[in-house]
């Protein structure tokens, strides 16, 4: 191929050498026709001038004279044009020097005649013209001129054959040039030959890897599946079966209590009756010790009671199928920030969704706990510094759909923008009530959504959650399969 192309370019190369070697030549050409013209008109001027003055020598009329001198004063002007058309041949340079020497006696011998017969004396005048014709002036400036001529028809051979050589050099490049072409021509149809069976044999083999591929993420992908809910029913479990011996510490915490207060009134009486079989020790113990330990055990399997609740919610929603439908995300936008107003006015805050926003078809329950989760989140950390203000705003990018949920609260330091979304993980001061699950929970649901989340925040400045979801769900996605597809592709898996 490079060298078809190099042929095609030294084509073009001689081509374009060829015209300017044409293009020269016919200037060069047209030139010397210029020169050869030249030189006919300083030698008719020459000669119509020698006319006129033997026709006035001979007659004596006046308009011989008039003509003579007419024509004369044109060789100056005929002569320097030809010197002008020649300045670049040194040789005809030369011969426009002799020229002028001749034409310069040539003028003085013609003067000296009509001066003679102007005088009267006819008869000096004619012999001394007789004496001109014998010395022959005029041979020698034509001799001159003869030369001039001769050296242009030589100058133009010379041109002509350069001309044919240049034309024989050009059609021999594009003769070499032509085979090469064709040379590479077949060489390049048995390249593409051969291109094309190995890629149709590559093609085979994709096609024959592509449907291994297939089957082979089928498969995983059903394994996933029954790993996922192996791992959600055994999360279920788990929490259940935490819950058992939560409720038996929590009851016992309350007999621990109410005996607590049985002992305190027990050691009250005996402090008014007999405070001597009182001790400090028992004193305190009934009074501080147990009080703040039964506090500090309630506290403890409250928090873990909230724990294992937020476990067993996200293990139904893991088990719960979804249910995709055409939703409007500025009406269940607008109904978020509705059912959160309350919180919002009673921190002094306001929620605002951007309109319009584009529609999309995926779970409502899910959309709605995503953005109920991050608006909540972000007018539970607001920044005492200035009024709350919470932005949904939402937009389309392609296939995708861009929620965006703004505020200008406290933002998150850049070394917890990952963190945040781990379970049971939290950021910032602790002021508020929560188990951290939150965020968790969103990430978790926007991937079963087959979304994704990010996070733009800077500490003091407020943050922007992005849930990237797509427009609509892939009909392939086994999570919005009814239930009993579902088990029938996995028992057939």
């Amino acid at each position: 191929m490079v060298a078809g192309f190099g042929a095609l370019a030294l084509a073009a190369i001689a081509g374009v050498w060829i015209s300017v070697r044409g293009a020269d030549h016919t200037e060069r050409v047209n030139h010397t026709y210029e020169v050869e013209l030249a030189i006919e008109q300083v030698r008719a001027v020459i000669e119509q001038t020698e006319t006129t003055r033997r026709g006035y020598l001979l007659t004596g009329l006046p308009v011989y004279l008039r003509d003579s001198q007419l024509t004369a004063a044109k060789i100056d002007t005929a002569v320097n044009a030809l010197a002008e058309l020649t300045k670049d041949n040194p040789r005809q340079i030369a011969r426009i020097a002799d020229l002028r020497r001749r034409l310069a006696d040539l003028t003085a011998r013609r003067d000296a005649t009509i001066a003679t017969m102007m005088a009267g004396y006819r008869e000096d005048a004619a012999a001394a013209f007789v004496s001109e014709t014998t010395s022959r002036p005029m041979r020698a400036i034509r001799y001159v001129l003869a030369s001039m001529a001769s050296e242009e028809r030589h100058l133009l051979a010379q041109r002509d054959a350069a001309q044919r050589d240049s034309l024989r050099t050009f059609y021999i490049l594009l003769i070499a040039a032509a085979m090469l072409v064709l040379l590479v021509a077949i060489a390049s149809l048995a390249t593409v030959l051969r291109y094309t069976r190995d890629l149709g044999a590559a093609r085979d083999r994709l096609q024959l890897l592509n449907t291994d591929l297939e089957g082979a993420v089928a498969e995983r992908t059903a394994d996933l599946t029954r790993a996922n809910e192996e791992i959600q029913r055994f999360a279920y479990i788990v929490s259940h079966d935490l819950r058992s011996p939560l409720v038996n510490v929590m009851g016992f915490t309350a007999e621990l209590d109410a005996a607590r207060v049985s002992l305190a009134e027990l050691v009250d009486r005996a402090d008014e009756t007999a405070p001597d079989i009182v001790t400090d020790e028992a004193r305190l113990a009934a009074k501080e010790d147990l009080p703040e330990a039964i506090g500090f055990i309630r506290s403890s399997t409250q928090k873990m009671d909230r724990l294992i609740n937020a476990i067993l919610r996200l293990s139904r929603e893991g088990r719960r199928t979804l249910a995709p439908e055409p939703l409007g995300l500025a009406a269940v936008a607008q109904g978020i920030s509705d059912s959160l107003r309350h919180i919002a006015d009673d921190r002094g805050a306001e929620i605002v969704v951007e309109r319009p926003m584009p529609s999309l078809t995926t779970d409502r329950v899910a959309i709605e706990q995503i953005l109920s989760n991050l608006v909540e989140n972000a007018v539970k950390y607001l920044s005492p510094d200035r009024p709350g203000r919470v932005v949904i705003r939402a937009h389309g990018e392609g296939p995708r759909r861009i929620v965006e949920v703004a505020d200008n609260g406290r933002g998150i330091a850049e070394h917890d923008h990952a963190r945040v979304f781990d379970l049971f993980r939290r950021s910032g001061t602790q002021d508020q009530p929560g188990e951290g699950i939150g965020l968790a929970h969103v990430r978790t649901l926007a991937y079963r959504l087959g979304g994704t989340i990010e996070l733009a925040s800077k500490l003091g400045e407020g943050s922007v959650f992005r849930v990237s979801l797509p427009a609509a769900p892939s009909e392939r996605d086994p999570q919005h399969e009814r239930p009993s597809q579902r088990f029938d592709r996995h028992d057939r898996g």
